[in-house]
């Protein structure tokens, strides 16, 4: 097995190397304008430090958010190509999974990332490696009842702490590839089937048709009307 895993759903450009044993290699990068330009460089040097080609990679992991449309497609989209061209499967992890691993708790929390417009990504876990319900997008207030006291991490949680009021500095801030890679190593040697690579927006798009659009074509030349005479 030897997975390479990348996940661009927070500011992070994260990739890592993983063969099953151990993180030969991981580059990790916050720059939430940059992850187009960082993604594939970054791909390129995480294989030559841990010194393996496309060739050898097994499996393609990638982190499905949720997370903002533009930063989230561009790892999804450079997974599916990376995978489609070495004829290797491509398997979808929640990016908030891997943000959960990487904390290690052993107790109930939560994990928020941020979703811009005064909004976070969020849910629960009993411990690291156990979800207790699916990702949702909330304004803070309405889930300070759901997580108040938790111990916290994420870009979500640090934003708001008057309601994450368990956030901590020591716990992971934005996605983890080494994290994705670890636990779909986990989940794959157990058996488990892993979701396809499709993104978790889990709201709807900005761009939309407007009310009230109307379809406007252009008039028939008078010849082609019904009843039209010749021209003289």
């Amino acid at each position: 097995m030897l997975l390479l895993a990348l996940d661009t759903a927070t500011p992070a450009v994260t990739v890592a190397l993983y063969d099953g044993t151990r993180v030969r290699a991981a580059v990790h990068q916050v720059d939430a304008r940059r992850h187009g330009e960082l993604l594939l460089p970054s791909v390129d040097r995480v294989l030559r430090e841990g010194g393996a080609g496309l060739g050898d990679v097994t499996g393609i992991v990638v982190g499905t958010g949720p997370g903002p449309y533009t930063g989230l497609r561009v790892g999804l989209a450079t997974a599916e190509a990376l995978g489609a061209a070495r004829a290797i499967p491509v398997h979808g992890v929640c990016t908030l999974d891997g943000i959960a691993l990487a904390a290690g708790l052993d107790e109930p929390f939560a994990v928020a990332t941020d979703a811009r417009r005064k909004e976070v990504y969020w849910v629960r876990y009993a411990d690291a490696r156990t979800r207790t319900g699916e990702p949702a997008v909330n304004r803070p207030a309405e889930i300070a009842g759901q997580v108040a006291g938790l111990p916290a991490a994420g870009s979500g949680a640090r934003l708001y702490p008057e309601v994450f009021t368990g956030v901590r500095d020591d716990l992971p801030e934005h996605a983890s590839a080494s994290a994705l890679a670890v636990l779909a190593a986990e989940r794959l040697a157990a058996g488990e089937r892993l979701p396809a690579p499709r993104p978790q927006y889990l709201r709807r798009p900005d761009a939309r048709v407007p009310a009230g659009y109307k379809v406007v074509t252009p008039a028939s030349p008078p010849d082609a009307r019904q009843g039209a005479g010749p021209r003289t």
